[in-house]
């Protein structure tokens, strides 16, 4: 497993949303891993001010077609989107080295 780059969503989710959320990411992270090309790792990780999905992939290319996938546009977002207080933002990190 190496991981070349990494996917970063960053959703502004309230503390009343955040249970429902938690169980979109817990729904789809073993799904994720097993079935979407070089998905290596997926993390959640929780602030006060905001909640992160850290997906790590073999290649910025995988990261850029999952959001095309099936799984993030016909089930993840559509899921996720009733949690938000404000559209998330979406990047794309290369891993240096």
């Amino acid at each position: 497993m190496t991981v070349k780059a990494y996917l970063q969503i960053t959703m502004n989710i309230p503390e009343e949303n955040r249970k429902a959320a938690a169980k979109v990411y817990s729904n789809y992270r073993t799904p994720f891993l097993n079935n979407i090309p070089g998905a290596e790792t997926k993390q959640l990780l929780v602030r006060d001010e905001d909640v992160q999905v850290l997906h790590g992939f073999d290649s910025v290319e995988h990261a850029q077609d999952y959001l095309k996938s099936e799984m993030f546009t016909q089930h993840v977002f559509p899921e996720l989107k009733p949690t938000w207080a404000a559209d998330p933002e979406v990047r794309i990190f290369t891993v240096a080295g």
